[in-house]
């Protein structure tokens, strides 16, 4: 009608880019950077309003010279995504077309509500009654692999036991984090990012400030017992909840999960 074709390449160019976009969304979605590729998002919408379709000069040009350098600061943002993004497809993970259908069309970011949480329970109970100290990190929606890869590999199933020998005092693990997924505990000796708000009470030490940094940056869920106090701690959201009790906690994870 003006002279604009529109055949069948350009409905499968329209698919790959909306499987591009999505696939990188999901991508994001489990590391916890969502809100940076929305914002991104924005900027480019903006940017193109601005530019032209309101053709305002001053405004526009100031824009342009960002987006000029916006390859590079992509790259620079979601460094990790990428290198984790790249090493799928060198790996060959991602190119079984049954999957690849999977990954677009279902979700793969269901919790497993049938994780051992009492076996978490006895375990977190025994060690604070021992004086302990333990930080576990329970993973729900978002990947948690970049902070896997610090610690030490484990893929066993979870057992009360196995993770009382991880964080016994003489164990070369017990200073890091346990990251558990599902029904797995996936490894231990993790490192976590710190928390510097100015919001924890200085008696909290390292741990609970791991276990608030990775609960402000995913959506995981964290458990500390104190090594000085024996108390266990529950954490979500970047929020604590100190002083808790076995079964307390018992209710904490199953509500969260």
């Amino acid at each position: 009608m003006l002279g604009l074709q529109f055949g069948i390449k350009d409905i499968f160019d329209i698919l790959l880019v909306a499987a591009l976009l999505y696939y990188s969304y999901k991508l994001l979605k489990k590391s916890g950077g969502t809100a940076v590729f929305i914002g991104v998002l924005m900027f480019i919408l903006i940017w193109y309003v601005v530019s032209y379709v309101l053709k305002m000069e001053l405004l526009g040009g100031i824009l342009d010279k960002v987006m000029s350098v916006g390859g590079f600061a992509i790259i620079v943002i979601f460094r990790d995504e990428i290198r984790r993004f790249f090493s799928r497809i060198g790996s060959g993970k991602d190119w079984n077309f049954t999957k690849m259908l999977k990954r677009i069309f279902l979700s793969d970011n269901q919790t497993d509500d049938n994780i051992e949480i009492m076996q978490i329970v006895m375990a977190c109970r025994n060690l604070s009654r021992n004086y302990v100290g333990a930080l576990i990190v329970i993973t729900r929606s978002n990947d948690l692999d970049f902070y896997v890869q610090s610690g030490e590999t484990i893929d066993a199933n979870i057992n009360s036991r196995l993770i009382e020998n991880i964080f016994f005092k003489n164990s070369p693990l017990h200073d890091g984090a346990l990251i558990v997924s599902g029904k797995r505990m996936v490894a231990a000796g993790c490192i976590l990012p710190i928390s510097h708000s100015n919001n924890i009470p200085k008696s909290l030490g390292l741990r609970h400030r791991a276990a608030i940094g990775i609960t402000e940056r995913t959506d995981a869920m964290a458990i500390v017992v104190s090594e000085e106090r024996g108390q266990m701690s529950f954490v979500i959201n970047g929020k604590i909840n100190s002083k808790i009790t076995p079964e307390q906690l018992d209710e904490l994870l199953s509500k969260n999960l």
